[in-house]
């Protein structure tokens, strides 16, 4: 029997690598493995939502596996999968504890302070103990590995005890990424933590040449929308966005900008009112944006859930379970396919196999792009009113709350 994805017939994997994925979302990173070459020997995932679009897009190819917790999962392992194995274990772990923007949250803890943080990792590890795999692959925001939140010391030596743990010495790679080099058409930095077989010959994948790199017009240009997703923008702020040009945020209303002075210049968090431009990237996708985050689309409304899925690589006909916001947090933590892909096919010759021939989520620049609309005047509710002030400098303003 034939598995249908994507109208294309594919054969029952036979002879292919295998990866067990933990930390599943939304399938982002094992949809880019699977088009590496890579075959699904299930899915951890414990948010019921993600599970149910799981397997409502894969539940007959991928298969989630229970129980759904990782640390739950960690401690059954062995049992669970006797006599089998898995070449690759691939996840992207909660990335709240270790973002930039969740430390201005008032509840914030950082890094591995945060419960989920060192806890979920040793769970990761006692499962690639139990299960041997030539090479785990972990994907997270860039304070994952760099800074005052930076969980590297801690894997580095999660590391030196899975060698001791399973007598094969394991090596740790780390890099920043940006997804946009590798075919997704938004500015995305991650950081991609390699640990294979010391026996094994790793090199990070190339990137796509500048000038092939997508623009958010070549994801959302062709893109028909139902006019029932459509949502207008909404909050305090709402109006302000269709005189603010593509491409721009609130720092067009400051003194520094060409608008009206309504905001003191750096005081807001960069994705304040902040509009995609039909010639760029966009910029990266929160999972959690309030009413005035953006990136909104440039006709200054929110963008769609297809919209956000064209964004993140995902194929057109990718179902989200849940509401709304439901669907936006699902999308916004996800990995980009064309991302998960290039590393894949890297793993692939890594580990002596052959990719196959084509790409398939890995988008390209387009040719013509129609100029941006100019922006409305600001309307007669909005006034100056006495000067604000700028931001006092670099170190000096307001530090994150944990």
């Amino acid at each position: 029997m034939f598995a249908i994805v994507y109208g294309v017939t594919r054969r029952p994997a036979q002879n292919k690598p295998t990866v067990l994925s933990l930390f599943s979302g939304l399938g982002g990173l094992d949809l880019g493995l699977e088009a590496a070459g890579f075959a699904s020997v299930g899915c951890v995932e414990h948010d019921e939502l993600a599970q149910a679009s799981l397997k409502r897009n894969r539940g007959d190819v991928w298969g989630n596996l229970l129980p759904s917790d990782v640390v739950e999962f960690s401690r059954s392992v062995g049992d669970r999968f006797e006599g089998k194995s898995a070449d690759l274990i691939a996840g992207a772990p909660p990335c709240q504890p270790f973002s930039k923007a969740g430390q201005w949250r008032s509840t914030a803890r950082r890094g591995l302070e945060d419960g989920r943080g060192g806890r979920l990792l040793s769970a990761t590890m006692e499962i690639a103990a139990a299960l041997k795999p030539k090479v785990v692959l972990l994907e997270n925001v860039p304070g994952f590995v760099s800074g005052p939140t930076s969980a590297l010391p801690f894997l580095e030596a999660e590391v030196e005890r899975l060698s001791c743990d399973t007598g094969t010495h394991y090596a740790l790679d780390a890099q920043v990424l940006d997804a946009h080099h590798f075919g997704t058409p938004q500015r995305r930095r991650r950081a991609i933590i390699v640990i294979s077989q010391e026996s094994l010959s790793w090199q990070w994948p190339d990137a796509q040449a500048e000038e092939h790199r997508p623009v958010a017009w070549d994801a959302l240009g062709d893109l028909v929308v139902d006019e029932e997703d459509l949502r207008p923008a909404s909050g305090k702020w709402a109006s302000l966005l269709p005189t603010i040009p593509e491409g721009e945020n609130y720092q067009h209303h400051t003194r520094r900008g060409e608008g009206a002075d309504l905001f003191g210049y750096r005081t807001r968090y960069w994705s304040f009112l902040l509009k995609l431009a039909k010639k760029e990237p966009s910029w990266t996708l929160p999972a959690s944006p309030g009413p005035a985050t953006g990136p909104f689309h440039w006709d200054s409304r929110p963008l769609t859930v297809a919209e956000a899925l064209r964004l993140q690589s995902f194929p057109a006909d990718w179902i989200v379970e849940g509401s709304y916001r439901d669907q936006v947090k699902q999308v916004g933590n996800a990995t980009p396919p064309a991302l998960a892909e290039a590393l894949g096919r890297q793993l692939m010759r890594t580990l002596g196999f052959e990719p196959p021939a084509a790409v398939q989520y890995a988008l390209r620049r387009g040719s013509t792009i129609p100029p941006p609309a100019p922006p409305q005047p600001l309307g007669p509710g909005w006034t100056a009113g006495r000067r604000p002030k700028d931001h006092p400098g670099s170190g000096k303003g307001p530090s994150p709350r944990s």
